[in-house]
């Protein structure tokens, strides 16, 4: 039998290299002669567990991990999330301790949200200068000077009717006020950057607000600090959990008519450039893995630091499979987080950030 466009001088030096038995069937020699045409085995560099990590494409690192955090001033003690495992709502004093855990870990970074005691209409407690995220930044950074301190900047933790923005009631229906939320907005992102936050970040996706929130930082001296803009905040079904958490979920309506449509990838890419051009210097993509073309769309066409937030739903489904023993948890999250940095984030929010510390160890 005669080896078809063997790389070898003849059939029989290619038999004399084969493992196959002399005696197989045609077929199977005619199958033995199309493998040792091979040029390329992507096998081979996968057959080698440090050889495979020196090929590893993307890698997840304790660097890149935001920890999103909840405090509150209803509670003196932590409070466990019901739908979120292993995540609280911590009074001041406990939220710097579970901090400090965090940056020991290697953690550099925790995003804060912030529970008052009291609501109201106008959100005033937002922009409060003993408010709660406000006297918690200065704790944190007194306590932890390197820790880097991300502060939500948006309005549905201290509105009386949960929406993220000021709300004018007509006729039995509501209208979100856009330019009158951005200006307690504004208010709010100063405060929180004299009280001593590293880094701003508006979630209200109210138009505008990012250039407004710069011109208010600017002029208040704060020209340095950043701004982490949820520039791609989609309306979606999976922020029930955070809803609970942070003490959020709008008391009537939905936040359709500001949050993004699902169905629109064109849009986001939209809305991210006007973030950039108002003076957005990082870029947050919200939620994650049902939005993982729109992360990989905004960091290609921007280039900027670009963050996902690996929401509260997504957390929730994943401790829910593993708690029923349909998945194993800590590889199930290390494949999840590999996917955002596949897709194109730079950084990761996520509530997984302290195990996740501990395993990359």
């Amino acid at each position: 039998m005669e080896c078809r466009a063997t790389r070898f001088k003849s059939a029989s030096q290619a038999r004399q290299r084969s493992t196959v038995p002399p005696d197989l069937p045609a077929s199977h020699r005619d199958l033995e002669c199309v493998m040792l045409q091979l040029v390329r085995r992507p096998r081979r560099v996968r057959s080698n567990g440090a050889l495979r990590q020196m090929v590893r494409e993307n890698t997840l690192e304790t660097r890149q991990l935001i920890y999103p955090m909840f405090v509150s001033e209803k509670v003196d003690r932590a409070e466990a999330i019901s739908s979120m495992p292993g995540v609280y709502q911590y009074s001041v004093n406990e939220l710097v301790e579970s901090a400090k855990q965090a940056f020991d870990l290697g953690i550099p970074a925790i995003l804060l949200f912030g529970i008052p005691r009291l609501k109201d209409e106008l959100a005033t407690q937002a922009f409060d200068s003993n408010g709660i995220v406000q006297t918690a930044v200065r704790q944190l950074k007194k306590s932890l000077p390197d820790l880097l301190v991300i502060t939500d900047v948006c309005l549905c933790e201290y509105t009386s009717h949960g929406h993220c923005g000021i709300v004018d009631k007509r006729r039995g229906g509501f209208e979100v006020l856009n330019d009158r939320s951005v200006e307690v907005l504004v208010q709010t992102a100063v405060s929180q950057a004299e009280a001593g936050a590293d880094v701003v970040a508006p979630s209200d996706m109210m138009d505008g607000r990012v250039g407004a929130i710069r011109s208010g930082l600017d002029q208040a001296g704060f020209i340095d600090l950043p701004i982490m803009s949820y520039a791609a905040k989609f309306s979606s079904a999976f922020y029930g959990p955070f809803r609970e958490a942070a003490e959020s979920a709008p008391q009537f309506g939905d936040r359709q008519s500001y949050q993004m449509d699902p169905a629109n990838a064109n849009e986001a890419l939209r809305e991210v450039a006007l973030d950039v051009d108002e003076g957005a210097d990082l870029i947050i993509v919200k939620p994650g893995l049902p939005y993982l073309d729109i992360l990989w769309r905004v960091k290609e066409r921007f280039g900027l630091p670009t963050a996902v937030y690996n929401i509260s739903g997504e957390y929730a489904m994943l401790k829910a499979a593993a708690a029923n023993g349909w998945i194993e948890e800590k590889r199930a999250v290390l494949e999840l987080m590999t996917g955002f940095r596949r897709a194109g984030a730079d950084m990761v929010i996520t509530y997984w950030a302290k195990d996740l510390a501990s395993w990359l160890k």
